[in-house]
């Protein structure tokens, strides 16, 4: 699937408080979570020009009040959604870039003055490749050899927490009843769709249960259609304007792609039954005539297709030797 259609649909979720929340208080540590305020998420303006490489970075930025040690604070939250199928291992590099990039353009702003101090950062990453992330979480990692302890202390520290879609399973989803954790769901049903199916069911019904079911409805269908844009030439999205409304009218549409995946399956699974079979009579054939087969021989047999490994039924009869049959 596009990721275009990923970034804009994942960008316009995260556009609304209850997902940035969810995100937190459903996947980020829990004592982090504990101590935000939640009614006082405000969104940040995320969209700036880099100095050094001139790239436009278009993050998700919010601000919440945390309350330590009886102190009350904000803390920005930067959500870097990554959507790519191989890992960048380069991304501590890029968060420390990202992350100065952004305390600059809050002094750019006079939303900061710097005799003020900087206001803390929780950098989140949110990532749904198909590989699971083995990137390093934290710049100092990447320095290697480990410095002498004399000059540790002069290095650059910027950790990252990480939100892995695909190492949640549909049983640890299952315990996050909320609208995002239904979302990651749809993600990792893959190409499968009767996974599919399963996941927009789950989905379907957490919206009805939702206590704001039609804004959740409004924000969820949207980023479906988003989602489902590269298979709309085999789903009708046109037609879809609610998942509630128009769930019986998506269920059929996606139960037929089931059945016809189901079907596909079988076929296949029958051609390659045949396949097995002629395969295994050319070789008692073989064996009979010549003995045992040699390994080349086997690899053009596991190579061949069914009418390759009939005519090789009827060659057998008459070759008086293997060279007469294959090529080698």
């Amino acid at each position: 699937m596009a990721t275009h259609h990923h970034d804009t649909g994942y960008k316009e979720l995260f556009s609304h408080p209850e997902f940035v929340q969810q995100l937190i208080e459903g996947f980020a540590p829990s004592d982090i979570a504990g101590l935000m305020n939640f009614a006082t998420l405000k969104k940040h303006n995320g969209h700036y020009i880099t100095p050094l490489f001139e790239e436009k970075i278009e993050d998700v930025v919010w601000s919440v009040e945390v309350t330590w040690q009886g102190m009350k604070q904000d803390v920005f939250l930067y959500i870097l959604l990554e959507f790519q199928s191989s890992v960048d291992r380069t991304m501590p590099i890029r968060l420390m870039h990202y992350v100065a990039c952004f305390y600059s353009e809050l002094l750019k702003q006079k939303a900061i003055v710097p005799r003020q101090g900087l206001p803390p950062v929780f950098p989140v990453v949110l990532y749904n490749g198909a590989k699971p992330w083995t990137a390093p979480l934290n710049i100092y990692d990447m320095i290697r050899p480990e410095p002498p302890s004399f000059l540790q202390v002069y290095q650059p520290r910027l950790r990252y927490y990480l939100v892995d879609e695909g190492r949640y399973t549909n049983e640890e989803l299952g315990l996050r009843q909320t609208p995002l954790s239904g979302v990651f769901g749809v993600e990792n049903a893959g190409e499968s769709w009767e996974a599919l199916q399963n996941a927009v069911d789950r989905v379907v019904a957490i919206i009805q249960a939702d206590p704001n079911k039609e804004r959740t409805d409004r924000i969820i269908t949207r980023w479906l259609k988003r989602h489902l844009h590269p298979l709309s030439a085999e789903v009708n999205l046109d037609r879809l304007d609610s998942l509630m409304e128009d769930k019986a009218m998506l269920a059929e549409n996606l139960e037929n792609l089931v059945k016809k995946e189901r079907l596909e399956g079988r076929q296949e699974g029958l051609q390659e039954g045949r396949l097995a079979e002629a395969r295994e009579v050319v070789r008692t054939q073989l064996n009979f005539k010549f003995g045992d087969v040699p390994e080349w021989v086997e690899a053009q047999l596991s190579q061949a297709d069914h009418d390759q490994l009939k005519g090789w039924m009827r060659e057998v009869l008459f070759a008086d030797n293997l060279g007469d049959m294959f090529k080698h």
